[in-house]
């Protein structure tokens, strides 16, 4: 079996197209359907088993899209007919980039093409570092386009409503472009063929079956990105993706060694859910021989193994099985007989930043959210749960508002536990103002030994992340050494909670002098004096409410930079600046510092002003004053 991942930007129709490939030769396999993620078809086409796997559209899923590309021995970016759209097409095509895996461009819907086919390419050029080749041209009839002239055979082929292409004469009006076009195809394969060059220098005509071959190589190799038309809707062009990807795609061999980081991978996880009454169960695609029941995959044996294309317990080499009862397994990894095997970081989600406080609804299922929190993570690795530092509570971190709400609705449907929701609160703190010298004595006497400790400290601010320090300057053993380190703790624990209620950063505690008693002085009552002091201390010194800051890199296309001036600054953040990305053809990494309060802000703005096509990444800069002497942000 070879498998195919059709990717691409909702509305491109790579449903339609999916459907349309696996139905070619009559009604395809039973398929696997994760909801909001994707779904694998297995098929036959021509005596040879083949999958299918269409993932569903948007940024946020397209976090999901890492392992089914890297299971693939072929992609396919599906893209609408229409220039203007290009931008949409980016982080897709950013994705097959970085994997590096054999990928073919179907410009769908040509029927109602916005645009000229070579304005298309020209547009999806932009952030590809690979080129494309057109390996089709559309054959167009009052300015419609009703089919396409193969640039290798010189074949024009008329589409027919849900029947395959007619072969037809290329219209005399129509030659000079083909011409045009089939020439820069053999140009562009010539940098990769020594032969074909030599062929062309001497103005000789290639043969098809050549240049067929040299197309298949370029391919493979993921020289060049072939481009192919039709309308799937009509069943228009699909057959010709078919045999494209039927002549051209690579062997299983080629992922196996994609994925094998010096250890033989076996298998790779392509989707999982969690099903109801079942568990756990992943789609996983045989990589080296087959696989069945009680085969050793990731260091322990598949307890339940069913073959998606023939239903039986064994699935071949490059077969998809749906494997159950393997705790072992995971999305998001390859594995050998003994162990798991990363996959490679391009295949990685990103970082989720839209996050929630959860908290179950019945205090009853409390205890179960966490267990079935880490269930999830084991199907869903575009998810992280944190725990917030204020509440205890746990954090859920999503790719958005729709991942968000299909998590909540996975943890409700399958485990039975309703949860309820709240904005992550900010992590404030605060700091003293002012430096204050001040004295605080603990007794205590309540029947035999009592309690006695009398401390003199100074408290001081620092400056901003110079954190907490501890000192001493007592002199003639007024306080025993023994008991000095007793007032730290207590300092520190003072510290805790301020008095608006944040811990206190950035002070110095300094222990100039005090009293102890020979019989009631203790570790004990020199933490307590200690602590009663500096808690006094910060209230008299007066404090200061801190905002953590964070330095954000937003990822988009090139073309969306300007437009994310007036959203960083309309959230009171301060632009760094943003340069080209270094290896992504077309992106941009904008760069700004921005009240962590404002990211949830900040992932709502860029999802409409970069079109769904943008992410961020963050981390800690430092603090400032919330209103700093009247500003927001400074």
């Amino acid at each position: 079996m070879r498998v195919v991942t059709i990717i691409g930007p909702s509305q491109s129709g790579k449903t339609t197209l999916a459907k349309a490939l696996a139905s070619l030769e009559g009604p395809a396999g039973k398929p696997m359907t994760v909801a909001g993620v994707g779904t694998a078809t297995p098929f036959c086409f021509l005596n040879e088993d083949w999958a299918v796997i269409d993932m569903d559209g948007g940024t946020e899923n397209l976090s999901h899209a890492g392992p089914t590309v890297a299971a693939a021995d072929a992609a396919v970016l599906c893209v609408s007919a229409d220039a203007d759209a290009a931008d949409l097409v980016a982080p897709y095509m950013r994705l097959l980039e970085e994997s590096d895996v054999p990928s073919i461009i179907f410009v769908n819907k040509v029927d109602a093409a916005q645009s000229r086919i070579s304005e298309i390419a020209a547009a999806l050029q932009t952030y590809c570092n690979h080129h494309i080749v057109l390996r089709q041209v559309p054959l167009r009839e009052s300015g419609e386009i009703v089919g396409a002239v193969d640039l290798i055979s010189e074949r024009a082929w008329r589409y027919q409503e849900g029947q395959r292409s007619a072969l037809a004469e290329i219209p005399p009006e129509a030659l000079d472009r083909e011409a045009e076009a089939r020439t820069e195809l053999l140009e562009t394969l010539a940098d990769f063929d020594d032969a074909l060059l030599e062929q062309l220098i001497e103005d000789k005509q290639p043969l098809p079956d050549d240049i067929y071959e040299i197309a298949t190589q370029t391919l493979q190799h993921h020289d060049l990105v072939p481009t192919l038309l039709g309308a799937a809707e009509h069943g228009n062009g699909v057959l010709r993706l078919m045999k494209s990807l039927r002549h051209e795609a690579p062997a299983v061999s080629v992922a196996r060694a994609r994925l094998s980081k010096g250890e033989q991978a076996v298998a790779v996880g392509v989707l999982a859910d969690q099903v109801k009454h079942l568990g756990k169960a992943v789609l996983l695609r045989a990589l080296a021989g087959p696989l069945a029941v009680g085969s050793k995959v990731g260091g322990e044996t598949l307890g339940g193994l069913t073959d998606l294309a023939g239903g039986g317990d064994q699935v071949p080499e490059g077969g998809l099985g749906l494997a159950v009862k393997s705790d072992q397994l995971a999305l998001g990894f390859s594995y050998s007989k003994d162990t798991r095997l990363v996959l490679p970081g391009w295949a990685d989600a990103h970082t989720p930043r839209y996050r929630r406080v959860i908290a179950p609804t019945h205090e009853r299922d409390e205890a179960r959210l966490s267990g079935a929190l880490e269930r999830l993570q084991e199907i869903d690795p575009a998810m992280r749960v944190e725990v917030d530092a204020s509440s205890g509570n746990a954090v859920l971190a999503a790719q958005g508002p729709l991942h968000m709400k299909r998590l909540q609705g996975a943890l409700k449907d399958l485990f039975g536990i309703a949860v309820d929701e709240s904005p992550v609160p900010p992590a404030l703190r605060e700091t003293v103002l002012r430096q204050v010298n001040f004295s605080h004595r603990h007794r205590k006497q309540s029947g035999g030994a009592g309690q006695f400790a009398d401390v003199q400290i100074r408290l001081q601010p620092r400056s901003r992340g110079a954190g907490f320090e501890f000192d001493d300057t007592v002199k003639g053993g007024t306080v025993p050494k023994t008991y000095i380190p007793s007032v730290q703790a207590g300092a520190i624990e003072a510290l805790e909670v301020g008095p608006n209620g944040y811990p206190v950063v950035d002070v110095a505690v300094t222990l100039q002098d005090g009293k102890h008693h020979a019989v009631d002085s203790s570790d004990f009552a020199f933490r307590m004096a200690g602590k009663a002091a500096v808690r006094a201390a910060v209230v008299e010194a007066g404090t200061v409410v801190l905002q953590p800051i964070m330095k954000v890199r937003i990822h988009v296309p090139s073309v969306i930079s300007g437009s994310l001036v007036p959203v960083v600054t309309g959230l009171k953040g301060q632009i760094l600046g943003f340069e080209a990305h270094e290896f992504a053809a077309g992106w941009d990494v904008f760069e700004a510092l921005l009240p962590m309060a404002a990211q949830d802000e900040l992932h709502n703005a860029l999802a409409s002003a970069a079109r769904g096509t943008g992410w961020f990444d963050t981390k800690f800069d430092h603090y400032t004053e919330v209103y700093e002497r009247g500003a927001v942000f400074a």
